[in-house]
Parts: structure tokens; C-alpha cells; sequence
């Protein structure tokens, strides 16, 4: 069996495991914690906005295709972490702060802020354009950033984007906000998928 081969069958096990763990709970019960909505036996969650239907048969995408492993994986995580009441917001943190986020720390960076970063130095207007694309919205907070937009990766969890472009002085700078509440509804590997998406989406032709 080659890699690519062996890397599918282990995506399609993992996939099957989490629509196994969802058939033997009742999922559309955590509609209202989440901030979902629900249809038939379907829950609907926004995932910056696209709309993707959730049930323990599959995990569509608003096109009816399949959605992806990531994404997927990021779905069920978010059903099955649910807490058992709406928590407190908090304040903004970057994804470091989070106190089991250590192991995977480099990797958020390197596939957010420093692509982001690197994307956009000198072309804030171009970021800006992009992040609207995902229907980012101003954020003022009375922080001084050149950009400082806010995203809605799921219900409940913003994604704040900051970012400073490069001078004379300094190079360009882009930080990846999430409310503390975040780690409440995910965990640390499907926040970071949450960071990584949005990146990807911003620098995508």
C-alpha cells in the first residue's frame, strides 16, 4: 500500500470513528450551546460563513460535496467538545496563551501569522481585500493597527486579525486573536485547523 494510499484509509477510519461517535449521542441537543441551527437530522454550522450541514450519515459542505478531512475533523470536535452551558467570552488571546496549545505552537505560526506576514508585506490593501472576501468586518477597539478586522470561524468563536505592515523599522507583523472561551468548544488541534484555514483562504488566488 503506497503512503498516499495508507494516509486515505486512515483518513476514512478516523472520519468514520467520529460519525460513529455522533450516532450514539444526541447531537442536536447541543444546538443552542453551540448557536446552530438544526434541520431534520442535520445540524447547520458556519464555518467563515460557508454553511455546512453535520449528521451522524455525513458532513456536507453548502455545495452537498463531502467537506474535507480537516474540516470535518473540526465539525465533530466542535459537537463533541460542547460544554454544557454557553461560557464566559474572555478576553482576547493569541493562540499560545491557550495551556494545552505548547505542542503545536510552531506549527500555528508558521502556517498563520508568518504566511500571512510574508503574503502581505507591502500590500495591506490586498489583505484587506481578502479578508473582506470572507466577510471580515472592521474591528475598532482603540488599538493602533493598519488593519484590525474580525472573523466568525464558527458560532461563538470569533477570530480577531491584526496586522501592521512593514516600515522602515520593522518588518510586517500579524497576530491571530481567539476569545478565551475558544478552548471551551475545540480543541488545540482543531483551533489551530481554524487559524491555518483562514490563512489559506486569505492567500488563495
Amino acid at each position: 500500500m503506497s503512503p498516499g494510499v495508507k494516509k486515505a484509509v486512515v483518513f476514512e477510519e478516523t472520519y468514520r470513528d467520529y460519525l460513529k461517535q455522533l450516532s450514539g449521542m444526541d447531537y442536536l441537543a447541543r444546538a443552542d450551546i453551540l448557536g446552530v441551527e438544526t434541520s431534520g437530522s442535520e445540524l447547520i454550522i458556519d464555518f467563515y460563513g460557508d454553511a455546512y450541514r453535520v449528521s451522524a450519515d455525513g458532513i456536507t459542505d453548502s455545495s452537498g460535496k463531502r467537506a474535507n478531512f480537516a474540516v470535518s475533523v473540526l465539525l465533530c470536535k466542535y459537537i463533541l467538545v460542547c460544554p454544557r452551558e454557553v461560557p464566559q467570552d474572555g478576553t482576547w488571546v493569541t493562540y499560545r496563551e491557550f495551556r494545552d496549545a505548547g505542542p503545536l505552537i510552531g506549527y500555528f505560526n508558521a502556517n498563520t501569522n508568518k504566511t500571512i506576514e510574508s503574503s502581505f508585506s507591502g500590500r495591506p490593501d490586498l489583505l484587506e481585500k481578502a479578508c473582506r472576501k470572507l466577510g471580515a468586518a472592521p474591528h475598532e477597539d482603540g488599538a493602533s493597527y493598519d488593519l484590525s478586522l474580525i472573523f466568525h470561524a464558527l458560532p461563538r468563536i470569533p477570530v480577531l486579525l491584526r496586522f501592521n505592515d512593514s516600515d522602515d523599522e520593522f518588518p510586517a507583523h500579524c497576530s491571530i486573536l481567539f476569545r478565551q472561551s475558544a478552548e471551551h468548544y475545540l480543541d488545540m488541534e482543531s483551533l489551530a485547523i481554524a487559524g491555518t484555514f483562514l490563512a489559506g483562504n486569505l492567500i488563495r488566488p
